[in-house]
Protein backbone atom coordinates (compact mmCIF):
# COMPACT_ATOMS: atom_id res chain seq x y z
CA UNK A 1 0.00 0.00 0.00
CA UNK A 2 1.27 3.61 -1.10
CA UNK A 3 0.15 6.27 1.21
CA UNK A 4 0.77 10.37 0.58
CA UNK A 5 0.93 13.14 2.59
CA UNK A 6 -0.65 16.64 2.71
CA UNK A 7 1.84 19.18 0.58
CA UNK A 8 4.22 21.31 2.55
CA UNK A 9 3.84 18.86 6.04
CA UNK A 10 7.13 16.72 6.76
CA UNK A 11 7.39 13.29 5.76
CA UNK A 12 5.61 11.19 8.07
CA UNK A 13 8.44 8.05 9.01
CA UNK A 14 7.22 4.31 8.46
CA UNK A 15 6.34 2.51 11.51
CA UNK A 16 9.56 1.23 12.84
CA UNK A 17 9.97 -2.15 13.88
CA UNK A 18 10.72 -3.83 17.29
CA UNK A 19 14.24 -3.49 18.12
CA UNK A 20 16.35 -6.92 17.83
CA UNK A 21 17.45 -8.44 21.02
CA UNK A 22 21.20 -7.08 21.51
CA UNK A 23 24.36 -9.70 20.92
CA UNK A 24 26.77 -10.86 23.40
CA UNK A 25 29.13 -8.08 24.34
CA UNK A 26 32.35 -8.72 22.31
CA UNK A 27 35.89 -7.38 22.46
CA UNK A 28 35.63 -3.84 20.84
CA UNK A 29 38.69 -4.53 18.37
CA UNK A 30 37.12 -7.98 17.26
CA UNK A 31 33.72 -6.66 17.89
CA UNK A 32 34.48 -3.53 14.96
CA UNK A 33 36.52 -6.37 12.40
CA UNK A 34 32.98 -8.33 12.46
CA UNK A 35 30.77 -5.23 11.58
CA UNK A 36 33.00 -4.22 9.02
CA UNK A 37 33.03 -7.61 7.57
CA UNK A 38 29.69 -7.92 7.89
CA UNK A 39 28.93 -5.10 6.16
CA UNK A 40 31.06 -6.24 2.93
CA UNK A 41 29.33 -9.55 3.15
CA UNK A 42 25.85 -8.19 3.24
CA UNK A 43 26.50 -5.47 0.34
CA UNK A 44 28.30 -7.47 -1.98
CA UNK A 45 26.62 -11.12 -1.89
CA UNK A 46 23.26 -10.83 -0.07
CA UNK A 47 23.87 -13.19 2.66
CA UNK A 48 21.58 -12.57 5.31
CA UNK A 49 17.71 -12.11 3.62
CA UNK A 50 15.93 -8.81 3.88
CA UNK A 51 12.74 -8.70 6.93
CA UNK A 52 9.48 -8.40 5.05
CA UNK A 53 8.86 -4.98 4.48
CA UNK A 54 5.40 -2.67 5.05
CA UNK A 55 6.10 0.34 2.95
CA UNK A 56 4.01 2.26 4.92
CA UNK A 57 5.96 5.76 4.03
CA UNK A 58 4.46 8.56 3.01
CA UNK A 59 5.41 10.49 -0.10
CA UNK A 60 7.00 13.74 -0.02
CA UNK A 61 5.57 16.99 -1.03
CA UNK A 62 3.88 17.23 -4.36
CA UNK A 63 4.55 13.56 -5.13
CA UNK A 64 1.04 11.43 -5.71
CA UNK A 65 2.77 8.48 -5.41
CA UNK A 66 5.76 6.43 -4.62
CA UNK A 67 7.73 3.29 -4.04
CA UNK A 68 9.38 3.22 -1.10
CA UNK A 69 11.75 0.43 -1.32
CA UNK A 70 15.61 1.69 -1.68
CA UNK A 71 16.17 -0.16 -4.67
CA UNK A 72 13.17 1.17 -6.67
CA UNK A 73 12.94 4.60 -5.30
CA UNK A 74 10.12 7.07 -6.10
CA UNK A 75 9.68 9.33 -8.75
CA UNK A 76 10.79 12.63 -6.98
CA UNK A 77 8.02 15.32 -6.68
CA UNK A 78 8.33 18.82 -7.93
CA UNK A 79 7.59 21.17 -4.95
CA UNK A 80 9.55 24.14 -3.69
CA UNK A 81 9.77 27.46 -4.64
CA UNK A 82 10.85 29.11 -7.42
CA UNK A 83 10.37 28.40 -11.21
CA UNK A 84 6.43 27.67 -11.55
CA UNK A 85 5.38 31.07 -11.70
CA UNK A 86 7.26 32.97 -14.20
CA UNK A 87 4.91 33.33 -16.42
CA UNK A 88 1.63 35.76 -16.57
CA UNK A 89 -1.93 34.72 -17.75
CA UNK A 90 -3.75 35.88 -20.73
CA UNK A 91 -0.08 36.06 -22.71
CA UNK A 92 0.65 38.97 -20.88
CA UNK A 93 4.06 39.66 -19.30
CA UNK A 94 5.15 42.57 -17.27
CA UNK A 95 5.95 43.38 -13.38
CA UNK A 96 2.92 41.44 -12.23
CA UNK A 97 3.20 43.94 -9.50
CA UNK A 98 -0.14 45.09 -10.52
CA UNK A 99 -3.48 44.18 -8.68
CA UNK A 100 -7.59 44.38 -9.31
CA UNK A 101 -9.87 42.77 -6.78
CA UNK A 102 -7.15 41.18 -5.20
CA UNK A 103 -5.70 39.40 -7.54
CA UNK A 104 -2.52 39.87 -9.30
CA UNK A 105 -2.61 40.79 -13.01
CA UNK A 106 0.48 41.61 -15.86
CA UNK A 107 1.27 45.24 -15.50
CA UNK A 108 2.06 45.14 -19.46
CA UNK A 109 -0.50 43.03 -21.95
CA UNK A 110 1.64 42.28 -25.72
CA UNK A 111 -2.47 43.43 -27.29
CA UNK A 112 -4.41 45.56 -24.55
CA UNK A 113 -0.79 47.68 -23.35
CA UNK A 114 -0.35 48.71 -19.51
CA UNK A 115 -2.53 48.67 -16.88
CA UNK A 116 -3.76 51.25 -14.74
CA UNK A 117 -3.86 50.82 -10.96
CA UNK A 118 -6.55 53.46 -10.37
CA UNK A 119 -9.46 52.14 -12.62
CA UNK A 120 -8.75 48.45 -13.69
CA UNK A 121 -7.94 49.37 -17.18
CA UNK A 122 -5.61 48.70 -19.92
CA UNK A 123 -4.51 51.76 -22.12
CA UNK A 124 -2.91 51.02 -25.70
CA UNK A 125 -2.49 54.16 -28.22
CA UNK A 126 -5.14 54.19 -30.44
CA UNK A 127 -3.80 52.36 -34.16
CA UNK A 128 -4.27 54.40 -36.56
CA UNK A 129 -4.64 57.81 -34.80
CA UNK A 130 -7.82 59.32 -35.22
CA UNK A 131 -7.98 63.02 -35.45
CA UNK A 132 -8.45 64.38 -31.56
CA UNK A 133 -8.75 67.63 -30.02
CA UNK A 134 -6.03 69.85 -29.46
CA UNK A 135 -3.28 68.42 -27.02
CA UNK A 136 -5.15 65.11 -26.30
CA UNK A 137 -4.33 61.75 -28.05
CA UNK A 138 -6.95 58.58 -28.25
CA UNK A 139 -6.46 55.39 -26.36
CA UNK A 140 -7.89 52.06 -26.62
CA UNK A 141 -9.17 51.37 -23.61
CA UNK A 142 -9.93 47.88 -22.00
CA UNK A 143 -11.18 47.85 -18.38
CA UNK A 144 -11.99 45.23 -15.72
CA UNK A 145 -8.44 43.64 -15.62
CA UNK A 146 -8.69 43.28 -19.76
CA UNK A 147 -11.79 41.23 -19.41
CA UNK A 148 -14.28 44.30 -20.02
CA UNK A 149 -15.40 45.99 -23.70
CA UNK A 150 -12.67 48.19 -25.37
CA UNK A 151 -13.64 51.61 -25.75
CA UNK A 152 -11.51 54.53 -27.30
CA UNK A 153 -10.66 58.03 -24.89
CA UNK A 154 -9.12 61.24 -25.22
CA UNK A 155 -6.68 61.96 -22.96
CA UNK A 156 -4.74 64.77 -22.81
CA UNK A 157 -1.61 62.72 -20.76
CA UNK A 158 -0.46 59.33 -20.45
CA UNK A 159 -2.73 57.45 -17.65
CA UNK A 160 -0.72 56.26 -14.62
CA UNK A 161 1.68 53.32 -15.14
CA UNK A 162 1.48 53.57 -18.67
CA UNK A 163 5.03 52.74 -20.60
CA UNK A 164 6.23 51.49 -17.45
CA UNK A 165 9.36 49.62 -17.87
CA UNK A 166 9.20 45.91 -17.61
CA UNK A 167 10.38 44.26 -14.20
CA UNK A 168 13.79 42.42 -14.56
CA UNK A 169 12.90 40.30 -11.52
CA UNK A 170 9.33 39.37 -13.52
CA UNK A 171 11.31 38.49 -16.74
CA UNK A 172 14.00 36.14 -14.91
CA UNK A 173 10.58 34.39 -13.45
CA UNK A 174 9.43 33.91 -16.89
CA UNK A 175 13.39 32.51 -18.13
CA UNK A 176 13.09 30.37 -14.83
CA UNK A 177 9.92 28.62 -15.86
CA UNK A 178 11.35 27.47 -19.14
CA UNK A 179 14.12 25.81 -17.37
CA UNK A 180 13.77 21.95 -16.41
CA UNK A 181 14.90 21.64 -12.57
CA UNK A 182 14.02 18.25 -11.23
CA UNK A 183 14.72 16.39 -8.21
CA UNK A 184 16.99 13.23 -8.12
CA UNK A 185 16.18 9.82 -7.67
CA UNK A 186 17.89 8.60 -4.82
CA UNK A 187 19.33 5.39 -3.81
CA UNK A 188 20.92 4.44 -0.27
CA UNK A 189 22.88 1.39 0.41
CA UNK A 190 22.35 -1.26 2.06
CA UNK A 191 19.99 -1.96 -0.38
CA UNK A 192 16.65 -4.33 -0.20
CA UNK A 193 18.00 -6.61 -2.53
CA UNK A 194 20.93 -7.30 -1.15
CA UNK A 195 19.94 -7.51 2.82
CA UNK A 196 19.81 -5.28 5.68
CA UNK A 197 22.54 -3.23 6.83
CA UNK A 198 24.13 -3.43 10.73
CA UNK A 199 24.16 -1.37 13.51
CA UNK A 200 26.82 1.01 13.48
CA UNK A 201 27.97 0.87 10.01
CA UNK A 202 28.09 3.85 6.94
CA UNK A 203 25.24 3.89 4.70
CA UNK A 204 26.20 5.52 1.56
CA UNK A 205 23.71 8.16 -0.36
CA UNK A 206 23.00 8.82 -4.12
CA UNK A 207 21.49 10.30 -6.92
CA UNK A 208 21.14 10.16 -10.29
CA UNK A 209 23.41 13.31 -11.24
CA UNK A 210 22.50 14.68 -14.06
CA UNK A 211 22.30 18.68 -15.19
CA UNK A 212 18.86 19.27 -14.00
CA UNK A 213 19.19 17.54 -11.14
CA UNK A 214 22.91 18.33 -9.51
CA UNK A 215 23.59 21.09 -12.38
CA UNK A 216 25.69 22.70 -13.92
CA UNK A 217 22.88 24.55 -15.72
CA UNK A 218 24.24 27.43 -18.25
CA UNK A 219 22.95 30.68 -18.02
CA UNK A 220 20.08 31.70 -20.44
CA UNK A 221 18.67 35.10 -21.43
CA UNK A 222 15.27 36.51 -22.96
CA UNK A 223 14.29 40.55 -23.92
CA UNK A 224 11.33 42.47 -23.28
CA UNK A 225 10.66 45.36 -24.49
CA UNK A 226 14.26 46.00 -24.94
CA UNK A 227 15.49 44.96 -21.37
CA UNK A 228 17.24 41.76 -21.41
CA UNK A 229 18.07 39.93 -18.18
CA UNK A 230 20.31 36.43 -17.56
CA UNK A 231 19.36 34.23 -15.49
CA UNK A 232 22.17 31.38 -14.03
CA UNK A 233 20.77 28.26 -11.83
CA UNK A 234 23.18 27.27 -9.07
CA UNK A 235 22.73 24.41 -6.94
CA UNK A 236 23.69 24.78 -3.55
CA UNK A 237 23.82 21.38 -1.69
CA UNK A 238 21.30 18.91 -0.87
CA UNK A 239 19.93 17.85 2.87
CA UNK A 240 18.94 14.19 3.40
CA UNK A 241 16.60 13.43 5.92
CA UNK A 242 17.64 10.07 7.29
CA UNK A 243 14.25 9.19 9.47
CA UNK A 244 16.19 8.94 12.81
CA UNK A 245 16.63 12.61 13.61
CA UNK A 246 19.50 13.22 11.82
CA UNK A 247 20.58 15.29 8.82
CA UNK A 248 23.48 14.65 6.67
CA UNK A 249 24.30 17.94 3.71
CA UNK A 250 26.22 17.13 0.64
CA UNK A 251 28.00 20.27 -1.28
CA UNK A 252 30.44 20.73 -3.93
CA UNK A 253 31.82 17.95 -6.37
CA UNK A 254 30.41 14.67 -4.30
CA UNK A 255 27.03 16.11 -4.33
CA UNK A 256 25.82 13.40 -6.27
CA UNK A 257 27.17 10.96 -4.04
CA UNK A 258 28.69 7.92 -4.83
CA UNK A 259 26.92 5.13 -6.77
CA UNK A 260 27.67 1.83 -3.85
CA UNK A 261 29.96 -1.11 -6.22
CA UNK A 262 29.95 -4.15 -3.81
CA UNK A 263 34.04 -4.54 -5.71
CA UNK A 264 35.00 -1.37 -5.49
CA UNK A 265 37.82 -0.06 -3.33
CA UNK A 266 35.60 1.44 -0.65
CA UNK A 267 33.20 -1.55 -0.28
CA UNK A 268 32.46 -1.78 3.44
CA UNK A 269 33.99 1.81 3.82
CA UNK A 270 32.21 5.24 4.10
CA UNK A 271 31.18 6.91 1.10
CA UNK A 272 34.06 8.96 -0.94
CA UNK A 273 31.54 11.52 -1.19
CA UNK A 274 28.38 11.19 0.20
CA UNK A 275 27.13 8.96 3.17
CA UNK A 276 26.03 8.59 6.91
CA UNK A 277 29.62 7.75 8.11
CA UNK A 278 28.37 7.07 11.87
CA UNK A 279 25.87 4.99 10.71
CA UNK A 280 22.02 3.86 12.25
CA UNK A 281 22.47 3.36 16.44
CA UNK A 282 19.10 1.27 16.05
CA UNK A 283 17.98 -1.72 14.53
CA UNK A 284 14.74 -0.35 12.41
CA UNK A 285 13.21 0.17 9.52
CA UNK A 286 14.17 3.87 8.02
CA UNK A 287 12.49 6.06 6.08
CA UNK A 288 15.30 8.16 4.22
CA UNK A 289 14.59 11.13 1.90
CA UNK A 290 16.14 14.13 0.33
CA UNK A 291 15.69 18.39 -0.63
CA UNK A 292 18.04 20.08 -2.93
CA UNK A 293 18.54 23.60 -3.06
CA UNK A 294 19.42 26.16 -5.80
CA UNK A 295 19.99 29.95 -5.91
CA UNK A 296 18.81 31.36 -9.09
CA UNK A 297 21.35 34.51 -10.12
CA UNK A 298 19.56 36.79 -12.00
CA UNK A 299 21.19 39.87 -13.52
CA UNK A 300 19.79 42.98 -15.81
CA UNK A 301 18.67 46.19 -16.01
CA UNK A 302 21.29 47.86 -13.41
CA UNK A 303 19.88 45.42 -10.99
CA UNK A 304 20.98 42.22 -9.86
CA UNK A 305 18.80 39.24 -7.53
CA UNK A 306 18.35 35.76 -6.54
CA UNK A 307 15.66 33.12 -6.18
CA UNK A 308 15.44 30.25 -4.58
CA UNK A 309 14.14 26.90 -5.76
CA UNK A 310 13.97 23.95 -3.88
CA UNK A 311 13.15 20.41 -4.52
CA UNK A 312 11.66 16.99 -3.21
CA UNK A 313 12.88 13.52 -3.74
CA UNK A 314 10.64 10.56 -3.86
CA UNK A 315 11.00 8.42 -0.24
CA UNK A 316 13.58 5.24 0.10
CA UNK A 317 13.28 2.69 2.96
CA UNK A 318 16.36 0.91 4.54
CA UNK A 319 16.30 -2.20 7.29
CA UNK A 320 19.03 -1.86 9.61
CA UNK A 321 19.37 -5.29 12.11
CA UNK A 322 21.74 -5.59 15.08
CA UNK A 323 24.52 -8.13 14.30
CA UNK A 324 24.34 -11.41 16.37
CA UNK A 325 27.19 -13.00 17.48
CA UNK A 326 27.08 -15.98 19.67
CA UNK A 327 29.76 -16.70 21.63
CA UNK A 328 31.40 -20.29 22.07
Amino acid sequence: MLTRRSAGAPARRASLLAPARRASVLAPARRAALLAAGLTLLLAAGAVPALAADPGAECPPAQPNCSVWDDDPGIPGGGGDGGDDGGNSGGGSGSGKCQWNGRTVPCYHDVLGWFNNGDGCYYKLAEPQPEAPDGQQWYTRTCNAGLGDQTSVPLDAPPPGFGTPPDPEEIARRVLATITIEAPRIKVAPRRSKGPGLVGLPVWMWGDNRPATFGPIPAKSDTDRGLTVTIRPDFDRIVWDMGDGQKVTCTGAGRAGTPYRATGPHAGKRSPTCGYDRGYQLPRRYSVWATTYWTVHWWGGGQTGQIPLTRTTGTVEIQINELQVVNR
